[in-house]
């Protein structure tokens, strides 16, 4: 099994994961996310123009500014449609605006999707998402603490899952801040769905080889510390790519045939599966050895 040394070259694999999380997060640091009404509250509406032309921007604007949304943001979805970001806004008044659209552009609109959420609300789901995350960060901590209770230093395992979680929530944060930069995306609460299913998935295979490793550990106490490690890694190696191999294809087939609307919530799952397979084999368990070795004393005279 040395012919693998996964863990010999730890510092390799730690800069890749340098190199993938920090444009993202300088991304996220200049763009920021734009925030779908689950979070900031507004209104959302989805028209098609059944002509198959949808009107200008500036007229859509005009129309908007009549019943006193001068901040409504319209912009193209595809030739024959269009959609609107504005303040919070009642049917009654959504109904109105359609009606005017009509007129102005001799086209009937067909209504694929009105969202409208006040800002009191937007801003108590943005921190249950927060919470939720946190909550479940430190549940993740304590479980795996206490299932690896019986193992000299349980809570390094622990903290390790949460260390190579926190690597793929930073590489999905950061993906899918350059995604809204350049495509406009917006954040909504499938994303979030999308985020908690990645943290599942990564501490689902850190543990997996954590598990290996203890089980190692029992079979063979006088190995070093850091080969134990290693051939844990590598008899994990197989099953922890076949399985997320056979997700990652699953989802592609969605990403491919599946519906516009899933289309971002399919895509972050993808590059959520990659980067927690990444960790979990390349980030998760070199983090114990370089614990248990205590590296980072040496790190600046090196």
């Amino acid at each position: 099994m040395k012919h693998f040394d996964i863990v010999g070259k730890r510092y390799l694999y730690f800069l890749i994961s340098f190199i993938l999380i920090v444009p993202g997060l300088i991304g996220l640091a200049i763009w920021g996310f734009p925030l779908a009404v689950d979070f900031s509250g507004g209104s959302l509406s989805e028209l098609h123009f059944d002509s198959g032309q949808a009107p200008p921007l500036q007229t859509v604007r005009e129309i908007y500014a009549e019943f006193g949304y001068e901040d409504a943001e319209p912009r193209h979805s595809g030739e024959s449609d269009l959609i609107v970001r504005s303040k919070h806004m009642d049917d009654a008044t959504h109904a109105q605006i359609i009606q005017k659209l009509e007129e102005a552009s001799g086209s009937t609109v067909t209504v694929l999707r009105f969202e409208s959420v006040g800002p009191t609300i937007g801003q108590e789901v943005t921190r249950r998402a927060v919470y939720t995350i946190g909550f479940a960060s430190l549940a993740i901590l304590f479980y795996i603490w206490y299932a690896f209770r019986g193992v000299k230093n349980a809570h390094r395992y622990g903290i390790s899952a949460i260390i190579a979680m926190l690597h793929d929530v930073s590489v999905v944060l950061g993906m899918q801040a350059i995604i809204s930069h350049f495509f406009g995306w917006e954040v909504d609460t499938l994303f979030l769905t999308a985020l908690l299913t990645v943290i599942a998935f990564s501490v689902h295979d850190s543990i997996v080889v954590f598990d290996r490793i203890r089980e190692n550990f029992r079979l063979t106490r006088r190995k070093p510390f850091e080969e134990v490690v290693n051939d844990s890694i590598v008899q994990t190696l197989s099953r922890s790519i076949n399985t997320q191999l056979t997700v990652f294809l699953t989802l592609l087939a969605l990403l491919l045939f599946g519906g516009s609307t899933t289309r971002h919530f399919i895509l972050i799952m993808m590059i959520g599966l990659l980067s927690g397979t990444y960790s979990s084999i390349f980030n998760a368990a070199p983090i114990l050895v370089v614990w248990e070795n205590q590296e980072w004393k040496t790190w600046f005279r090196r």
